[in-house]
């Protein structure tokens, strides 16, 4: 990490209040912000945060959810423990983690996943592993979500969109655009609200 990126970093507005707040990421604002644009995570809903670590976004769900709620979070890596959420290390593309996941909670009212590869520089390569990465939680959000559930998966502009959208919008009533104000404005992320799943 070179001085400039701390700096920038420091100097970030958000950043500054996730440490205020005691959120563990500045990214959990931007799940507050999309959710209070498209209310697809309600108090008593079941939540699997995929690609979950550090946890700023588990933090958020727990919030919304409520006592009555449920968060699981899974990572390859394993995470501090957050009060009210539940959590496990896996890969969503091994069929033990999805049995995990299952023994935990058969079924889910929402999917999240602020995850992303590590950039190699490859603008191609990096591209192509992504989509994997956003393939492999749309179909897991497929396999587990109940009838009527949403799903939230980071994307990067590009023809990938229209990729995800044409292969698993068909299983979904709509998707909608996302891009909260506090993600960077240099950067191309932005997210794809998949909404209810059906039966």
């Amino acid at each position: 990490m070179s001085r400039e990126w701390i700096k920038r970093r420091k100097g970030d507005e958000y950043y500054r209040r996730a440490k205020n707040q005691g959120y563990r990421s500045r990214s959990a604002f931007k799940l507050r912000q999309m959710n209070k644009r498209a209310r697809f995570i309600r108090g008593g809903d079941r939540v699997l945060d995929l690609g979950a670590a550090p946890g700023g976004w588990s933090q958020v769900a727990r919030e919304l959810v409520g006592e009555k709620g449920y968060v699981l979070a899974v990572d390859l890596q394993r995470m501090g423990e957050i009060e009210g959420v539940e959590s496990i290390v896996g890969d969503i593309e091994e069929p033990n983690t999805i049995e995990d996941i299952r023994e935990r909670c058969a079924f889910f009212d929402v999917v999240i996943s602020d995850a992303s590869v590590n950039l190699s520089g490859n603008r191609t390569f990096d591209r192509g592993r992504n989509l994997s990465l956003c393939r492999a939680v749309l179909k897991t959000a497929g396999e587990l979500l109940t009838p009527g559930g949403s799903c939230l998966v980071k994307v990067f502009s590009g023809p990938e969109i229209e990729e995800l959208k044409e292969e698993f919008g068909p299983i979904f009533k709509g998707v909608d655009h996302l891009k909260p104000s506090s993600s960077l404005k240099r950067s191309s992320e932005l997210y794809l609200l998949f909404r209810g799943r059906s039966a």
